[in-house]
């Protein structure tokens, strides 16, 4: 069972982000009150794109600090690296990495319930947050994507709460697995996988539509 603390608690709102005037709201700000979490995330956290962003199956990012040694020997010139959010994560912990953690995984954190509902995609605002051409590509390479969380139970959240692990139904999908063969393009010859994820209900949905497509072209 595993058992870790929130470090950190973070939540961000749009703002400009680019040159073209798009929007992001990626930048997150620790919060040390206690917050109260529902089924679309953090009271006052936002997303710009509701379309690629929030919503039951993306209620909450969580990000392992333990990656930020990673990435700090390979950029050292980035100064967000410095402190917690600068992957946007509204939770910063040690101890779920995405070898650890499992898809469908429900943990207590403070008065809330929520569960693994699948890994982060990389999308192009990493490399533009970072300064850096190459952030997505390494995200896809090393599998240090992060992961989402859903709400099952709303309640308030709190820097130290307890993160305690009370479920695992699908010890045999690590979300470091579940990347590879959903994003990071390793699932070749494995029609079946892919077939029994796309009918995965702890899944996210996006996540079985693009199992099931993939499954589709390897027919």
């Amino acid at each position: 069972m595993i058992e870790t603390k929130l470090d950190n608690l973070l939540i961000g709102t749009p703002k400009p982000f680019g040159e073209d005037g798009e929007m992001s709201a990626m930048v997150k700000n620790c919060i040390l009150e206690p917050v109260q979490l529902g089924f679309l995330g953090l009271e006052g956290n936002q997303v710009a794109d509701p379309l690629h962003h929030g919503g039951r199956d993306k209620a909450i990012h969580l990000y392992p600090f333990e990656h930020y040694a990673f990435w700090r020997e390979k950029y050292p010139d980035v100064d967000i690296l410095d402190k917690p959010g600068a992957f946007g994560e509204n939770l910063s912990c040690i101890g779920l990495t995405e070898d650890k953690l499992c898809l469908g995984d429900v943990f207590r954190l403070g008065e809330a319930l929520i569960e693994c509902s699948h890994a982060r995609q990389p999308c192009w605002k990493l490399n533009h947050h970072f300064g850096k051409a190459d952030i997505l590509k390494t995200v896809v390479k090393t599998s240090k994507s992060g992961s989402y969380f859903r709400v099952l139970e709303p309640g308030k959240v709190h820097v130290g709460d307890a993160i305690v692990q009370q479920d695992r139904p699908h010890e045999d999908w690590p979300l470091e697995r579940l990347f590879r063969i959903i994003i990071a393009g390793q699932h070749t010859g494995l029609k079946a996988e892919l077939m029994a994820l796309s009918e995965m209900p702890v899944l996210a949905e996006t996540w079985r539509k693009r199992a099931a497509q993939l499954a589709t072209a390897l027919a």
